[in-house]
């Protein structure tokens, strides 16, 4: 009995004893939890539940955002033979390098003493020609003479895959935006080589058909680069458009780009990406449009459609319509020069 009573009292001094223990390493680490909790969410050890920083998307490599995030390095600007001389002019034949590819051009230069700081500048970006017959400086001709004989420097580049430039075989497949870093990269090499002749803070550009897109496209993307902008006859800012007029699905051509790319009801991000119309918010020059209602290449009503975006995104711009003119305009061509000529001294020389 006795034994018994022992075994029954060291039972209990043990669980007292563990009872105790447990209290005491429950209040130690109930302490250390709270200590833990108290310290601000910035200076934890993990960092789990911090708000990060949301990672900017990468621009599909065929798009308008990627020529925004490219670097532009064209450089090598060279004046090559004289192709022509009139009163006002010389012609002379240009190239100049974009990218890894060879440019070929002209350039017409005002007879006479240049301003100080050079003759003011005017890119004009010709509408489509096919490659096969194209030759040097064709497109624009009436404009380029009407324009260097009125006291402006006046270049016009081949583009890739015309004339004497070398050959992109993936142009076609990347809906042309290779002309657009050719025209970016023709600026950046004019400013690199520093002619006296030559002013490269006064830029002007003028583009016709499919050359006002190339223009519209450098609008948006490289915004700084010119003064103003002078658009005949465009092509549609959404690019949806040109591609159901001129490229079709049921082409060859239509087919490898919905194979690669998909339809624009399939893949709207995508399409959204090479139409200029969605990054008007980014332009920051005055633009004069100019259009025939009879013209039978590019309707009219998208240069309505373009009145309209400009409009929308608050841009300075002039819309001029010619009743009867046709694509190249005809009678109405004098008046189109002289307002784009008004323009381009209010906006260019007089800067």
């Amino acid at each position: 009995m006795y034994e018994n009573h022992m075994v029954r009292s060291l039972l209990l001094v043990i669980g007292v004893a563990a009872l105790a223990g447990g209290f005491f390493w429950w209040q130690s680490h109930s302490q250390e939890e709270i200590r833990v909790f108290d310290v601000p969410l910035s200076e934890r050890g993990d960092d789990s539940t911090l708000p990060r920083e949301e990672e900017s998307p990468v621009p599909h490599p065929v798009s308008l955002p990627a020529l925004m995030a490219a670097t532009y390095d064209g450089h090598d600007f060279r004046v090559g033979r004289v192709l022509a001389e009139t009163a006002a002019y010389t012609r002379y034949f240009i190239t100049y390098e974009s990218g890894v590819f060879t440019i070929s051009g002209i350039m017409n230069i005002p007879k006479g003493t240049p301003p100080v700081t050079g003759w003011p500048i005017l890119f004009l970006n010709h509408g489509f020609i096919d490659p096969a017959i194209y030759t040097n400086g064709r497109g624009l001709k009436r404009e380029q003479d009407y324009l260097a004989s009125r006291g402006y420097a006046v270049i016009h580049s081949d583009y890739r895959n015309h004339a004497e430039s070398d050959d992109d075989s993936e142009n076609e497949m990347r809906f042309r935006l290779g002309y657009t870093e050719d025209i970016i990269n023709a600026i950046y090499a004019v400013r690199a080589a520093k002619l006296s002749y030559l002013d490269g803070e006064r830029i002007g550009m003028l583009g016709h058909s499919m050359g006002g897109g190339v223009t519209m496209n450098v609008l948006v993307v490289a915004p700084d680069l010119v003064d103003a902008a002078v658009l005949f006859a465009p092509v549609s800012a959404n690019y949806q458009r040109n591609y159901e007029r001129w490229t079709r699905s049921d082409s060859e051509q239509g087919k490898r780009i919905i194979a690669r790319y998909g339809t624009p009801e399939a893949s709207p991000e995508f399409w959204r990406g090479i139409s200029a119309k969605n990054y008007f918010d980014r332009i920051r020059v005055p633009i004069q449009n100019h259009h025939g209602t009879a013209d039978e290449s590019v309707e009219i009503k998208w240069s309505d459609e373009l009145d309209q975006w400009l409009s929308e995104a608050g841009k300075d711009h002039e819309y001029l319509i010619y009743p009867g003119e046709p694509h190249e305009f005809a009678v109405a061509w004098p008046t189109v020069m002289r307002r784009t000529l008004d323009f381009f001294d209010q906006h260019v020389k007089q800067d």
